[in-house]
């Protein structure tokens, strides 16, 4: 009764920290092996259903008001610059630390930067599949006398480069924890941060015109519970442990800082005189984000 006793209460202790997750229902069905040609069953996994990432500097970036005048920017790449890989106890990894696909977030900042009446933006990072169908388009239209042309590509004013240049991990650790009679409940955090750089180049001189940097946190927390009994005289321990970890991802506080970063670069440009906020919204949208 002892030990029924104490994990209640610690399961108690325990469940009053962790939030409540639904549990999926399992169905089994049956998969034929391409091989044998024998059926056998096996389970599908409980998906969830796909969601649109909207971060709290995303509604920043989509309320921005528009510009005067859309400027066309090219972006080439936005790489990892960090080199860092995972790390794993006494293995070699070969994964990379932080996400590959900054280019593409830099892109989808971009065309969501005021409900896309910002920036127009043109294929720089895949133009060597663009201009191989302009070809195919070019040579169809040829084979069949046709005299329609094909509109010249647009080329950019301001060209932007920039990466992600910093991810550093266990820049804070900590944790709490205490036990009473043998049940012991523990928390742990971790906060690491990632840095991006972006930056706006002129195509007519190859000016540095704009230049930002900003970094988002990453969190990392983890708790967990354990209990311990000797019954049957001292003679027998028994012993019960639970736990759950909950980590901040990566690629979503990378997107976030680019978002960030895309904000601070419009309006350095706004202040530099590079381009302008449509008329009347300037001190509308300053009060918004103050």
């Amino acid at each position: 009764m002892e030990v029924l006793a104490a994990l209640a209460a610690a399961s108690m202790l325990f469940n009053a920290g962790i939030p409540n997750y639904e549990v999926c229902d399992f169905d089994r069905g049956f998969e034929k092996d391409l091989v044998t040609g024998i059926a056998k069953r096996i389970p599908f996994e409980c998906i969830e259903n796909p969601e649109v990432i909207e971060l709290p500097t995303y509604e920043q970036l989509s309320n921005l008001p528009p510009a005067e005048t859309m400027p066309i920017v090219a972006v080439y790449g936005f790489n990892d610059l960090t080199g860092q890989r995972k790390s794993k106890d006494n293995l070699a990894s070969f994964s990379t630390a932080v996400t590959q696909g900054g280019t593409e977030m830099l892109i989808d900042a971009l065309k969501s930067a005021g409900r896309g009446k910002w920036f127009r933006v043109v294929e720089r990072a895949g133009i060597d599949n663009l201009v191989r169908e302009r070809q195919i388009v070019r040579s169809t239209r040829e084979e069949h006398d046709e005299d329609k042309g094909i509109q010249p590509l647009l080329f950019a004013g301001i060209i932007l480069e920039g990466g992600i240049i910093g991810y550093d991990t266990n820049m804070e650790t900590g944790g709490r924890g205490g036990r009473y009679l043998g049940v012991g409940r523990t928390t742990q955090y971790r906060r690491d941060v990632v840095t991006v750089s972006l930056r706006g180049i002129s195509t007519l001189t190859g000016e540095i015109l704009l230049n930002v940097q900003t970094k988002k946190t990453i969190l990392s927390y983890g708790e967990g519970m354990d209990v311990f009994r000797f019954i049957d005289m001292d003679t027998e321990l028994i012993e019960f442990e639970d736990g759950v970890a909950k980590n901040e991802s990566i690629t979503v506080a990378t997107r976030a800082a680019i978002e960030a970063a895309v904000v601070a670069l419009i309006k350095q440009g706004d202040k530099r005189g590079y381009w302008k906020l449509a008329e009347g919204d300037n001190n509308e949208n300053d009060e918004q984000t103050n």
